[in-house]
């Protein structure tokens, strides 16, 4: 956790870690924004518009401090789809304007809520099945075995094989130059990480990627055609217009003359359905991320991601969702405020514009080496042991999720992941009635009392977390809990989570027991985590 956690940072306030985050994320970006393009069979331009889009406007206008927009590969069957079907590009964009202004509306009629209803341990379930997705997609890239597009995290691939025939294939088609700088890279990147970051406050400021792809284009540059240089198809890959009129050329607009026909609305309001779920589950696992464990809005989530998808559509883009890969690495690397955000997208811009040759002698291995390690501080060991020690009912809905985000994809395997998280506690629970009820006491301090029902499950937990947010700064908070029989591992979780963000706020809390009053909340909810693992096993 960050060493001050009792300011709330402004927007420059970071910037030493802000800046090398958005590096980081730069680089990260690049190859997702055109696989995902190429996964669509959309124009490769068409993704970094998405990538502009979602890091510079969405960024901008949303209340997440650390999440990072972008197109998303959960979309990219859905506008495959509606590309083949409707026959032009023009008429799609025309369907993405719509689901941006449905999000909108979305954000307006408040179904922000929605995502508060989805367990940890199916949230915990998808970061982790995240982190083995983007290690074993990008085990091939690694060692220089391409036919799979960067972005695509589904199981079953487009270039006829799954993720792990692809892995097995890639023995036949190894390449010697790519595999040896990923190497490189990936030492560089694990050295930076372990030893310098550590030796001086100049390994902090310069992140570790940047180095390993700077190393990696030298290494292109000095290799050439020579029996370690790397082939054009396992470089990156970004369109290069010869002027301005034809980088202009490279924007498209939606023919808005499709806008009666019943094709597009229906392509439009899937598109807003499905980009809005996916921002939701992100926002959740970002939230859990956040070391500051900061809440989003969710409204003003779906505001700026409709915002985002009306523009990006408008001049040519895919759509756009809050996107877990970038947004953990922006983590990892130390972004703690929206401007790291913001910065991607400014160097994503700038680069397409000014330097497009410079980026298209970056190695695709030097980037996976960058993300296999994205992969595995979403997916840890530890992160499983915890889990397990968590009891079966955080186990199952979590491992259960994990399976099947591998071996289908990321919506599949949170629906499965959530169906069972519904069945365990409906299982564990006798559904007994429950309610929240606050009172405020007028004084020289506003007085907040929150009491318990008899059982709280993570149903409740919408509801809760909802009234934490209205308790006024400076407040007195008492938590009642006597009459509770049942709290649910979630719903400690996010008290938990609430300890630090009162302390950020100056709101003091006691809890109030059958034993008498607690003045440490933090101690308190530390041993009712560890009374949940104790009688699960």
């Amino acid at each position: 956790m960050d060493n001050n956690t009792s300011k709330r940072l402004g927007l420059f306030d970071n910037i030493t870690g802000d800046l090398p985050a958005a590096v980081v994320v730069f680089f990260v970006a690049i190859p997702l924004c055109l696989g995902i393009a190429l996964a669509s069979g959309a124009p490769l331009f068409a993704g970094l518009i998405a990538g502009i889009v979602g890091g510079i406007v969405v960024g901008a206008v949303s209340g997440s401090h650390v999440g990072v927009s972008g197109p998303a590969a959960g979309l990219t069957a859905i506008v495959l789809t509606a590309i083949t079907d409707l026959g032009a590009f023009d008429l799609f964009l025309t369907c993405v304007v719509i689901g941006g202004a449905l999000q909108v509306a979305f954000g307006l009629l408040r179904a922000g809520v929605i995502g508060y209803f989805f367990p940890s341990s199916v949230i915990k379930g998808m970061l982790t099945g995240i982190g083995l997705i983007i290690i074993l997609k990008q085990i091939p890239h690694f060692f220089g075995y391409d036919a799979d597009p960067e972005g695509d995290d589904a199981f079953l691939q487009p270039d006829g094989e799954n993720t792990f025939s692809e892995i097995f294939n890639l023995i036949d088609y190894t390449d010697d130059g790519a595999t040896t700088i990923a190497f490189i890279a990936l030492g560089i990147l694990i050295l930076w990480e372990a030893v310098l970051k550590n030796k001086g406050k100049i390994f902090t400021i310069i992140p570790g990627p940047l180095v390993a792809v700077a190393v990696g284009i030298i290494w292109e540059v000095t290799m050439g055609d020579g029996s370690l240089g790397i082939a054009s198809e396992h470089l990156v890959s970004v369109p290069v217009p010869e002027s301005f009129d034809d980088f202009i050329g490279q924007f498209t607009f939606p023919d808005f003359s499709a806008i009666t026909m019943p094709a597009v609305w229906l392509t439009g309001f899937t598109i807003a359905l499905v980009a809005s779920l996916e921002t939701l589950l992100c926002v959740e696992a970002t939230d859990k991320l956040d070391p500051r464990r900061r809440v989003t809005p969710t409204n003003r989530e779906l505001l700026a991601q409709g915002t985002g998808n009306i523009l990006s559509g408008l001049i040519g883009g895919l759509p756009v969702t809050q996107v877990i890969v970038r947004s953990s690495a922006n983590i990892q690397s130390g972004g703690r405020t929206k401007l790291s955000a913001i910065l991607h997208g400014v160097l994503l811009l700038v680069s397409v514009i000014l330097v497009p040759n410079i980026l298209n002698l970056i190695p695709l291995s030097v980037l996976a080496a960058i993300l296999l390690l994205v992969g595995y501080k979403l997916a840890k060991p530890s992160t499983f042991m915890g889990m397990y020690r968590a009891g079966w009912r955080q186990f199952v809905p979590f491992i259960v999720t994990v399976v099947a985000i591998v071996f289908t994809d990321l919506l599949i395997g949170i629906s499965l992941g959530l169906a069972v998280g519904v069945i365990v506690i409906l299982y564990s629970s006798y559904q007994n009635s429950h309610f929240l009820h606050m009172r405020n006491e007028e004084g020289e301090r506003e007085h907040v009392e929150i009491t318990l029902a008899e059982e709280v499950t993570f149903f409740n937990k919408g509801a809760i977390r909802s009234q934490f947010d209205k308790i006024p700064d400076d407040a007195m908070l008492t938590l009642d809990v006597r009459k509770t029989q049942f709290l649910d591992y979630d719903v400690v979780e996010i008290m938990n989570d609430f300890v630090t963000t009162f302390k950020n706020r100056n709101i003091d809390v006691e809890v109030i027991t059958e034993e008498g009053t607690v003045n440490n909340p933090e101690n308190y909810f530390d041993v009712l985590k560890m009374q949940h693992a104790g009688s699960a096993h």
